[in-house]
């Protein structure tokens, strides 16, 4: 399980897992529940990149990030330590 703290966001924290090339198992700690756990089932399954590509940059409020650009940070990271 990779834990990763957020920054700029409603949400503390985010785990996940990355099996056999699939992001899994994603869970928001804090936030918009509702949207989080949306993004969750959505990103479920797919491939790092893919969900890098998708997610990253995605703004809220003007903060500059958002729960979905962190989640794809989140990723990068996991990736970078594997």
């Amino acid at each position: 399980m990779f834990e990763y703290s957020t920054v700029g966001t409603c949400s503390r924290k985010i785990r996940f897992n990355i099996k056999d090339n699939k992001v899994q198992d994603i869970a928001f700690e804090g936030g918009c529940n509702g949207n989080l756990k949306g993004i969750s089932i959505l990103a479920e399954g797919m491939e790092p990149g893919e969900l890098i590509k998708r997610l990253k940059g995605v703004d809220c409020g003007g903060r500059g990030t958002s729960c979905p650009d962190q989640l794809a940070t989140a990723v990068s990271k996991a990736l970078e330590h594997k």
